[in-house]
């Protein structure tokens, strides 16, 4: 159905917000399957995972590879994080893309010395919170969301320090609208992302067949150069791959280069083809005769 990226200074009211989200979806009919995407869901604290660039860049890359994973046209993801950077804001609005769906960017416009005080309050309780020098980096490198950039549009801006966060504001009413209010021909303010042939999602009976390809390619070509070892610069009209496969026919000794050339090709052209027709072989034994037969074609005898 769609994916929501929060964003907003560290300690701004985000996970306030999300779950006030949530909440309010959950009151509409039909209630929408609705989750909740953030750090604790890996059990990572915040002074931990912002400790430096590596640490922040695993981060991020955990939770783009959850959101999509989760990501389809029967529930809402609500991404629960910084989302700082508008590079990986964009990065997400490409996966929302690829699914189909619907994208908004939820905006905490809160001052900085309010989230700091906030910050303060919540160390004071024991309760999670960022370092000083941490907090620091974070609000000095933090990128406002600006509606003129497709991946931040549309883009909904609540204000906590001056209206406060409540599950009946009007921010979080309008969000609710667009996430679940139906599309039909006359419908102008809501947008569908459609996905293009460089975004989509290859399904996943194909990606199981590419895998399949390229483990049964591997294999043929283990099989020749094995073969090619044990004739010691002999002569070597057959390589034998398996019992339910042809013999790939070769009139000379062809090196490791260029047969990972050739199944790189290979692999290419069968991808190519699963494009504009039928997906490649979902087995391996499909696959390694097909590859056979492409060796014989390109080095063969025959």
């Amino acid at each position: 159905m769609a994916l929501v990226v929060i964003c907003g200074q560290p300690c701004s009211g985000k996970s306030t917000v999300a779950r006030c989200l949530v909440c309010a979806l959950e009151a509409v009919e039909p209630k929408p399957k609705v989750r909740i995407i953030d750090e604790s869901s890996f059990h990572l604290g915040r002074n931990q995972s912002y400790a430096d660039m590596t640490a922040e860049k695993n981060l991020r890359g955990v939770l783009r590879s959850e959101v999509d994973r989760s990501l389809s046209k029967d529930n809402i993801i609500i991404v629960d994080s910084l989302n700082n950077i508008k590079g990986y804001r964009y990065e997400l609005w490409c996966l929302a893309r690829a699914a189909g769906i619907r994208y908004c960017v939820l905006y905490c416009d809160t001052g900085e010395n309010y989230c700091r005080e906030w910050n303060s309050k919540r160390e004071e309780n024991e309760e999670s919170s960022y370092d000083t020098k941490i907090f620091d980096d974070l609000a000095r490198r933090f990128e406002r969301p600006d509606s003129r950039n497709r991946w931040d549009c549309p883009l909904f801006e609540l204000v906590p320090s001056r209206e406060g966060i409540e599950q009946s504001s009007s921010v979080i009413a309008d969000a609710v609208s667009y996430l679940t209010r139906k599309v039909d021909s006359r419908t102008r303010d809501i947008r569908v992302l459609q996905p293009t042939i460089a975004t989509q999602n290859v399904r996943a009976t194909e990606a199981n067949s590419l895998y399949e390809l390229d483990k049964a390619t591997q294999e043929v070509i283990n099989a020749i150069v094995e073969a090619q070892s044990q004739a010691l610069g002999g002569s070597l009209n057959k390589v034998s791959i398996g019992q339910n496969c042809p013999t790939v026919n070769i009139e000379r000794r062809v090196g490791l280069p260029e047969l990972r050339s050739l199944r790189r090709t290979f692999i290419k052209l069968t991808g190519q083809t699963s494009l504009s027709g039928r997906p490649p072989p979902s087995d391996a034994e499909s696959a390694k005769r097909m590859f056979v037969d492409y060796l014989n074609r390109e080095i063969g005898t025959s």
